[in-house]
């Protein structure tokens, strides 16, 4: 006994100093957080959390990171202006596993209830979902938060980021390695796969140094092949452009409309609306010279395989500016904050550039990055790489998914054997 107390003494000791685990609350706001994804008419998701909820069938969900397996409380904070509710919440932590279901009971007035525990069976996103079961009243309550006990130090959310571009979602870059010689044209194809073709998508195709040039899906009825220059003056409204620093429509297409864009930096726009479809690939072409006046002129054209002919979008000239194809890249983003919770995909492949002498010269190397709201943490869904199955880079963003790339990431391809076939004389 004399010899194993001090072991004992030793091994209680010991344990004494280990560190506690911290137990933390956080504010999970609606505002920033939440999604209505079923029945969108009968509940909002405004500025200061789930309002106008009105209907059963809507289902709202808020989307939390954690980092390991653990038991978390939730408390549902908000305000019931009259009558009596009755609502749901529900955690789903891991896929094609049953939903972990409480049932709450609201009276009129501000509440806060705290729920009985739930179990993160996962690492990942887990969704939190409210459902509307009975009501008195007009509505089923007004929820500001909801207020997460966890140990996790780790937990992923959007908190201390605007509200808008947390929902929208990380946007996601590629930049290709471009020659050492001079490029003036840029040879890219795009490939949106099936059931990826989400509303408020933009999966822009050449970039350059000073615009972009892609394609959207803007609503279930109507899609868009994009082109737009910033102007060299730095406004978010155009109207303040002078006049001799504003986009200069030279030429426009068949069908495609111009105008000027703002809040991004403002500029030169020009579309045409275009039903392209997932599952097709489709090709864009962009130029970039210098007309030895100070200007420089971009063109870009659009070749659709059902009509399977180019097509000219627009060609604009920006004033003082003196340069050929620069920076070249590709992006994907969503524009709709309400479809943040949906993952896009988009394949890019078989780019060229062709050299101001002439040479066809074939991009090998990406180079991936993301934008302020992954680089805040305030969203871990992001992805790029290349597949290898295709032969093609692709880029990936938005639905929660948590498999991130690392930013700077680079990507290598094999060139391409032979170039694309453009008769440059027969272009519109």
């Amino acid at each position: 006994m004399n010899i194993k107390f001090p072991f004992l003494l030793c091994a209680l000791l010991f344990v004494s100093y280990l560190p506690a685990q911290t137990i933390s609350k956080k504010e999970i706001r609606l505002s920033g957080n939440a999604y209505v994804t079923s029945h969108r008419d009968g509940a909002r998701i405004g500025r200061d959390g789930l309002e106008k909820w009105t209907d059963p069938k809507s289902e709202i969900k808020s989307f939390i990171y954690f980092s390991r397996p653990q038991t978390i409380r939730i408390t549902v904070n908000g305000v019931l202006h009259e009558g009596k509710s009755k609502i749901k919440v529900s955690v789903e932590s891991q896929q094609d596993k049953p939903r972990q279901v409480r049932d709450i009971k609201l009276n009129g007035g501000v509440f806060s209830v705290e729920l009985k525990p739930f179990h993160i069976v996962e690492p990942g996103y887990a969704a939190v979902t409210l459902q509307g079961v009975s009501k008195t009243g007009a509505d089923f309550g007004e929820i500001k938060s909801l207020t997460v006990e966890s140990d996790d130090e780790k937990i992923v959310f959007v908190d201390d980021f605007s509200d808008y571009w947390g929902r929208r979602g990380p946007s996601v870059h590629l930049s290709y390695t471009m020659p050492e010689d001079t490029v003036e044209w840029f040879y890219n194809e795009i490939t949106v796969p099936l059931h990826n073709d989400v509303i408020g998508s933009y999966y822009m195709a050449n970039g350059f140094g000073e615009g972009y040039f892609g394609m959207q899906c803007n609503s279930e009825n109507e899609r868009r092949v994009l082109f737009s220059v910033w102007s060299p003056f730095e406004t978010q409204d155009p109207k303040q452009i002078p006049d001799s620093m504003k986009i200069v429509m030279l030429k426009r297409g068949e069908g495609v409309h111009s105008g000027e864009f703002g809040n991004e930096g403002s500029g030169g726009q020009s579309f045409l609306r275009y039903p392209w479809k997932a599952g097709y690939s489709y090709r864009f072409l962009t130029r970039v010279y210098p007309d030895n006046k100070g200007n420089t002129t971009y063109t870009s054209w659009f070749f659709a395989p059902e009509e399977n002919r180019w097509r000219l979008i627009a060609s604009f000239l920006r004033p003082k500016t003196n340069t050929y194809y620069k920076r070249a890249h590709s992006f994907l983003e969503n524009f709709s904050p309400e479809q943040g919770y949906l993952t896009r995909m988009v394949f890019f492949g078989n780019q060229w550039f062709l050299t101001k002498s002439g040479e066809w010269v074939s991009a090998t190397e990406a180079l991936f990055s993301y934008d302020a709201t992954a680089k805040a943490g305030a969203r871990i869904d992001y992805q790029g790489g290349y597949d290898s199955h295709s032969k093609r880079f692709y880029l990936k963003n938005c639905g929660f998914f948590h498999d991130s790339t690392e930013f700077h990431a680079k990507f290598q391809k094999a060139a391409g054997n032979q170039p694309p076939e453009i008769d440059f004389d027969r272009l519109p």
